[in-house]
């Protein structure tokens, strides 16, 4: 609610020629430093809630109208502690040119609205491990009736590719889809454009990059050479959509390209505790609720802030960037329900996926640079070798099929370059 003035009063505004006679106070020099310095001192105790209660009041007044889901959780907000439980969330990346400028192509020709990346963020109830599956663009599944954000209701669709769900229904089809594929509750999610992925990258500070070989695209403008780079803004956004220009041209190496970007930048926020300092998530909580749609469960930036904490005691290795299992059919891709089910009873098991050595043509490569796993602070006790052997442990991992393709935030991989001449 806005501030509003209070009117003049209505008394004259003459000067009196009648003079009042009184005592006047006698200033007190030493009395008002000593209120400057109380006033400063004051400052300074609470300044580390100030900026917490600054950063939400800017936050809360630049986020946007929420988008309502079927499934939303109740109860209050988290604190700004890891959240409790384990939690679901969508993740869409759409290719809309609406309100992005003309840096895209003429947003006039260019007037799809698909959700290009469908990625779902699975932590586990006890924090231990976190699973991100991308659905590959153009798999073929079933969408269920969905509501439409401008009244009314889309009818079921019994095999329609999955990228066509923010056409139909925005957001809250999207998660509906994705629930009834893996049978999964999803409370949260968010939807970004393509200058929210280049803000969202700036926001974070880039992420170092490994290119294998030089990635030439002509179709997102993406010229990098071999070797390390720290990508932001602009170019990362060119980096993860870029599709002709890596592995085997097809979605799928997109797929792959994306996840060695997200494994560095999971290692990035673990070197820079990040993660551990509410202060930086709030500053990335700003850029996010800038420039995305989100879930009326994701509005308050203390449920993201509580979300990503939960991340931050977990070890690389137990962050697993998986794509979802399909199979090749006429026109696009089609799940494959076997594997898919071992892979979903993973994540309902609150346990980490062990992956299969791949060998398709478009995955990524090691980095020949790393010549070690990275140190994990998460995994560092020195107390851990007198740590009593533990008779009947709970189980940590399932191996998955061969055909459900990723790495681990552990394994420094490099983006791999698909010659012009093949595109």
């Amino acid at each position: 609610m806005s501030d509003q003035l209070r009117p003049r009063s209505r008394r004259s505004t003459q000067i009196s020629t009648i003079a009042r006679h009184g005592r006047l106070k006698r200033s007190n020099a030493f009395a008002n430093v000593a209120k400057v310095l109380a006033a400063a001192l004051a400052v300074v105790m609470v300044s580390g809630v100030s900026v917490a209660a600054l950063a939400t009041l800017n936050v809360a007044a630049s986020v946007k109208p929420g988008v309502t889901l079927d499934n939303e959780t109740d109860g209050p907000i988290p604190s700004i502690s890891s959240i409790d439980g384990g939690a679901n969330l969508l993740l869409v990346g759409s290719d809309s040119r609406a309100g992005q400028g003309d840096g895209y192509g003429d947003p006039d020709e260019e007037t799809s609205v698909l959700n290009d990346v469908t990625m779902l963020l699975h932590i586990a109830e006890d924090h231990s491990s976190a699973t991100v599956v991308s659905f590959p663009r153009d798999t073929f599944v079933p969408i269920p009736e969905c509501p439409d954000p401008n009244g009314g209701t889309f009818s079921a669709m019994s095999s329609q590719k999955i990228n066509t769900t923010l056409n139909y229904g925005g957001l809250a089809c999207t998660v509906k889809t994705v629930e009834a594929l893996t049978g999964l509750s999803i409370p949260y999610a968010a939807l970004v454009q393509f200058n929210g992925v280049a803000a969202m990258s700036e926001a974070v500070g880039g992420v170092p990059v490994c290119i294998a070989e030089p990635i030439v695209d002509s179709y997102t403008d993406l010229n990098i050479p071999a070797g390390l780079h720290e990508l932001k803004g602009l170019e990362a956004l060119q980096f993860l959509r870029t599709r002709h220009g890596v592995g085997d041209g097809s979605d799928l190496g997109r797929i792959s390209n994306q996840q060695v970007f997200l494994s560095a930048l999971a290692r990035t926020l673990k070197s820079s505790d990040t993660l551990s300092d509410p202060i930086k998530l709030y500053s990335i909580a700003k850029a996010a609720v800038d420039n995305m749609e989100l879930s009326n469960t994701l509005k308050s930036m203390d449920t993201m802030v509580s979300i990503a904490m939960a991340l931050k005691d977990i070890p690389l290795d137990k962050v697993v960037f998986v794509q979802y299992p399909i199979n090749y059919v006429d026109g696009g891709v089609e799940p494959d329900e076997t594997a898919a089910a071992d892979l979903i009873a993973a994540i309902n098991a609150d346990v980490s996926p062990t992956l299969a050595p791949g060998e398709a043509d478009f995955l990524s490569v090691p980095d020949p640079s790393a010549s070690a796993t990275p140190t994990d602070p998460a995994t560092e006790d020195p107390a851990a070798t007198d740590a009593p052997v533990t008779t009947d442990p709970a189980p940590t991992a399932t191996a998955l099929p061969s055909n459900v393709y990723g790495q681990d935030a552990s394994q420094q991989t490099c983006s791999s370059g698909r010659p012009v001449e093949d595109q």
